[in-house]
Parts: structure tokens; sequence; C-alpha cells
């Protein structure tokens, strides 16, 4: 029988209430006596010196995608058009009224240094580019896939990793009217994920669409779909999220990522509705979990990642509204603790959209709306739980790792 328990996370870490709201002092006892003993998660430091600078004076608009391969090198996807012509792009005016700076290519690779190693992407005569890109993820075989959120964005691109066309799936340009049930084309797609051992792609669809849609990752060809609590996905428009109402049995706009996991799960970002469905592979609703749940406007759950053990035993999720990432358990659907706040200094955040991590364990996140960056956080190991939000998690040692 599918279980439909809904957990309320705001503002306490279930089982650590106590501790979590008194001095550190209070939280040793607290472990001495049992009570949330035990209590542990993964410690991140920001690399404030991590990417290195660009060149050619180039800059970032809003960054909304972010993929790491099998090097561990990092992809990320931005907005050229969101730069500000008239303040920032003072080297491409015509004449130039200045020395800098102009936009980066669409798509850019670091090394695990920080180091920019290649640059590519934007339209071309053999594919319909994004109007609108949105997400950008690495899959099994190293290739980039590239999703689109603009107002007739209705098709997902697939790249080499050194940004040679290789497939366009679903036709392009189809305009705004969603059709949640349509195997031919999507709905503005938020981002792709993968199932390497089922060489499926999962595909949040979207900004216009209220689905999950699963292809086969080599043709591209439909294989199934569903909606909310493995609904079929219904178009009607819905009202304004109410964090009093009863849980919309329907997902709302944009579904915002679909992650399968090891273990033949499927955590998807409802994202408006503050909320994690999880699902089997199949489309059976399994449980799910709010986040913030009084969040308006935007929603809490943006992004998710996994913890690169065989395990996967943690999960983190970018709250773009709230500013910071959770740090969850990913078989209890419990907030541990965050990290992060709201601002423009290494280590906060404005807007941030998309979270990815490598297999040493360190974070990567990418921000939009004004945060227009890329950050690294650095696993530095596991720890107790020390506060419900850490804040910016600064080197202790106040340099860059």
């Amino acid at each position: 029988m599918n279980t439909k328990r809904r957990h309320l996370i705001g503002g306490a870490v279930a089982g650590l209430a106590i501790a979590l709201a008194c001095a550190q002092e209070a939280i040793d006892e607290a472990a001495s006596t049992g009570a949330g003993a035990g209590a542990e998660a993964p410690r991140f430091e920001v690399d404030p010196f991590w990417p290195k600078p660009l060149p050619e004076h180039w800059l970032l608009g809003s960054t909304i995608g972010v993929g790491v391969d099998s090097r561990d090198h990092v992809f990320i996807i931005h907005r050229r058009a969101s730069i500000d012509a008239r303040t920032e792009l003072g080297a491409e005016a015509d004449p130039p009224t200045a020395e800098c700076c102009r936009a980066a290519p669409e798509v850019l690779e670091f090394d695990t240094e920080g180091n920019l190693v290649n640059s590519w992407g934007g339209p071309s005569d053999e594919y319909v580019w994004p109007e609108s890109n949105h997400g950008i993820t690495v899959d099994h075989m190293d290739n980039v896939w590239i999703g689109g959120n603009g107002a007739t964005d209705s098709h997902i691109l697939k790249f080499s990793r050194d940004g040679r066309f290789l497939a366009s799936f679903g036709q392009p340009e189809l305009g705004q009217e969603p059709d949640s049930h349509s195997e031919t084309r999507f709905n503005r797609v938020a981002e792709v994920a993968f199932d390497a051992e089922a060489n499926e792609a999962y595909v949040a669809d979207g900004y216009g669409g209220r689905r999950v849609a699963v292809l086969d990752a080599s043709t591209g060809a439909f294989k199934r779909y569903w909606g909310a609590y493995g609904n079929a996905p219904d178009d009607t428009p819905t009202p304004p999220y109410d964090p009093d109402a009863p849980p919309l049995q329907q997902f709302r706009t944009p579904v915002h990522c679909a992650e399968p996991s090891l273990d033949g799960l499927v955590y998807v970002c409802d994202r408006p509705n503050n909320r994690i469905q999880v699902f089997r592979t199949d489309g059976t609703f399994v449980d799910e979990v709010m986040i913030a749940p009084r969040t308006l406007g935007g929603g809490s759950t943006w992004d998710l990642a996994f913890s690169r053990d065989a395990g996967q035993r943690y999960m983190y999720v970018a709250d773009g509204s709230n500013h910071r990432v959770h740090v969850m358990d990913r078989t209890s659907l419990e907030v541990l603790t965050t990290f992060g706040d709201g601002g423009r200094q290494a280590g906060q955040f404005i807007g941030v959209h998309s979270i990815a991590t490598d297999s040493r364990g360190n974070v990567y996140t990418t921000e939009t709306y004004e945060g227009k960056r890329i950050q690294k956080f650095v696993y530095m190991g596991m720890g107790p739980v020390s506060a419900e939000h850490q804040g910016t998690p600064w080197p202790s040692g106040g340099g860059g790792s």
C-alpha cells in the first residue's frame, strides 16, 4: 500500500528541536543523555577562490544549471541576455565604450581546480537553441543535456561534452499551450536526470507541463510519464499556493527536478508546492516531504542532489526563495541542518537555483536572478549537527580550500 505521509518541516529539525534551540553545551549534554545522540551531517566550507577568474573580460548572467561529468569536471549554463548591456557590456557596444566586459559563452566547463577548460553553446543552423535555456546535466556517457523554459521551448538538446550536437528530442518552438500527455513534445523543460542502469532520462516537464516524463536516453523515445501522487497529469490551472489548504493532487508549475536514486526511487521537486515527492521508477507514489511549507512565491524545492556514497545517504536541496541549502537524510526525509544565507558574499546566495555533487563529496551551486555565479562548497567530513541553520559556511582557516 502506498503511504502518503507528510513531513511538515519549517523551523526545527525533527528529533533535535530542544538541542538545536540551545547552545553547543546543551547539545553535548543532550547527547550524553541520549537526546539527539549520534546526530551527524556532512560539513562544508565555501571555497571563495573557485572558480578562477574568467578570460576575455567574460561575465556570467543568470546561471541556471550545473552538472558534473565522470572526471569531476563541472559544467554550467547561463543566460547571456540577462546581463545588463548598458552597465556591464561596454566591450560589446558598437563602438566599444570600455575595455570590459563581454558575455561569456552559454556553456562553460571547469576542471577540479577551477580552471576554465572549454566553452560553447548558443544558436546554430544544426539545432534550435532554447529561447530561455534552463538546466544542464551530464549523463552516464558524459553527454550534456539542456532544456529550455522560454515561452516557445518544447524540446531538449543533447551534446557531447565538447559541445558537438548529437540530438534534439521533442518538437521545438510549439508555443505556450501545455499538453502533459503528449509523446511528441515537452512543456518548457526544467531539467533532465539519468538512470544509468536502465539507460533512461527523467525529464522534469516543467514550466508549462505538470509531469515527470521518462525517455530512452539513446533514442529519446517516450516510455512513460506521471503527475503528482502518480495521478494522470492535469493541465487545469491551479489556484495560488495556500500553506493551510489540503495538499494539491497535481504538481504546480514548475516541476523543477526529477532525480532517480540508485535504489530505484525518483525524487521530484514540486517547487511552488514546497514539497518533494518520492516515487518508484514506474510512477508509483511512495512518500512526500514538505520543506519550509509557508514559503510563497517561488517555493522552496528548486533542485536536489545526492551524496556520492554507495547508499546516497544524504540529499542536498537548493532553496532559492530562502537562500539556503537543506541537508537531508534521504531515507527519513528529515532536514538535519542548512547552510547558506541571503547575500552576495562567498557562501551566501541570491536565488540558489541548481545543485550538483562530485565524486569527492563537494557541492556546487549556481544562482539565478542577480546571483549570476557558481560556487563550490568543499566537503569537510562528517560532524555533529550543531545548529539548525549554520549560516554562511566560511572557511575556518580564513582562506581558500
